[in-house]
């Protein structure tokens, strides 16, 4: 019986060595998939290589470049065409008018500065078979990094497109709704004042992720190509960076829900008007009460520059939200973001098409350049 006890006893011994041998092993696995689990981590935050639809193949980056490179040239063209009919021309020189400049210059600065910089940073990757050593690292890594200027630029210049289009809705819609009020309420003092606080108040909301969290740093995503916001250190979402990235989106929405909701009123007015007109006689007290044929054509134009924003701009909304949750969607940010960025050359294509005065403002300064450059031709001649 004692030689029983003891061979018993023995065995439970062994049996608890072996249970913590294969506990210490199961440990250290454990810790080793950790480690390799942050490593890989980290590795997918530096590397700039990710194999998206757009640039898998030779063919396909070149393509991307050359898409790049036209992009530039549209939205160089298009808005300096602008700059020049609404400048140029005094019968542009109006709250609209100023409003129409202001939102040209927010595109041409994507056209500048955000587009050049993905521009270099794909074919230097395509000469050189390595991206630049400073798409490795986020902002924070780095003493300077080009994405913390071209970052707010783009986010900036993308809010400062969205409260234009709201401010021009608004003009509009008094003076589709209040036609006699027009001149009073709508003066370009007024415009002007509001377009400074568009501007100064779109760049700090730009930059107030880096300003009121540390989580949050800017790098240049091998995904989207461009400069985004990312998160600085690894680990989970901290509640505070996630709300801060959540507020773009939110104002953006909130601005083009109320653009939208405006351009409703104003439409379903303009289209009372135009019943009335099919009715009745054209009176003089309805001459000075209703809005003017220019005034609807504008509040049209305007409702079409909505759409187009809004239907542009809702993939970077979708994806922004998809991001903060953990989706990391990288074909889907690449096609979002330069969705976004071809918005900037349709302005002066929707002018074009909907506004006959602009169509002809543009048409007879050509006529009058050509003008002038025969007239120095044949003075050079005599």
């Amino acid at each position: 019986m004692l030689g029983l006890a003891t061979r018993t006893l023995h065995t439970s011994d062994v049996l608890i060595q072996r249970s913590n041998v294969v506990k210490l092993l199961l440990s250290r696995r454990s810790d080793w998939i950790i480690d390799n689990t942050i490593t890989a981590t980290m590795l997918d935050r530096t590397e700039p290589a990710h194999c998206t639809v757009c640039c898998c193949t030779l063919a396909n980056k070149i393509l991307m470049v050359l898409f790049m490179v036209l992009l530039i040239f549209a939205i160089l063209f298009g808005n300096l065409v602008t700059l020049a009919v609404v400048l140029g021309t005094k019968h542009f020189h109006t709250p609209q008018g100023y409003l129409k400049a202001s939102l040209a210059v927010a595109d041409l600065a994507v056209g500048i500065f955000v587009v050049p910089l993905s521009v270099y940073a794909e074919v230097y990757l395509m000469v050189t078979d390595s991206a630049p050593e400073w798409t490795s690292y986020n902002s924070q890594s780095v003493s300077f990094h080009p994405c913390n200027i071209i970052g707010p630029i783009f986010a900036g210049c993308t809010l400062v497109s969205i409260t234009t289009i709201f401010l021009l809705t608004i003009e509009r819609s008094i003076a589709v709704l209040r036609p006699l009020h027009k001149d009073s309420v709508i003066t370009r003092k007024r415009t002007t004042i509001l377009i400074v606080l568009s501007w100064v108040g779109s760049f700090f909301l730009a930059v107030s992720p880096m300003l009121f969290s540390s989580e949050i740093a800017l790098e240049y995503n091998s995904c989207s190509r461009m400069c985004n916001y990312a998160l600085g250190t690894i680990g989970e979402f901290p509640s505070q960076a996630w709300n801060i990235l959540l507020l773009f989106p939110a104002f953006d929405f909130t601005l083009l829900g109320g653009t939208v909701v405006i351009n409703i009123i104003s439409l379903s007015s303009i289209r009372q008007h135009s019943k009335r007109r099919k009715h009745l006689a054209m009176s003089e007290c309805q001459n000075t009460t209703n809005p003017t044929f220019s005034d609807i054509k504008a509040a049209k134009t305007i409702g079409t520059l909505t759409v187009a924003f809004t239907a542009s701009f809702t993939p970077i909304a979708v994806f922004v939200v998809g991001n903060v949750l953990g989706n990391k969607w990288c074909n889907f940010s690449f096609f979002a973001f330069w969705i976004l960025a071809t918005n900037s050359c349709w302005n002066v294509i929707i002018y074009s098409v909907r506004d006959q005065k602009f169509r002809l403002r543009q048409t007879i300064k050509e006529y009058l350049d050509e003008i002038m450059k025969t007239e120095c031709h044949c003075t050079e001649n005599k």
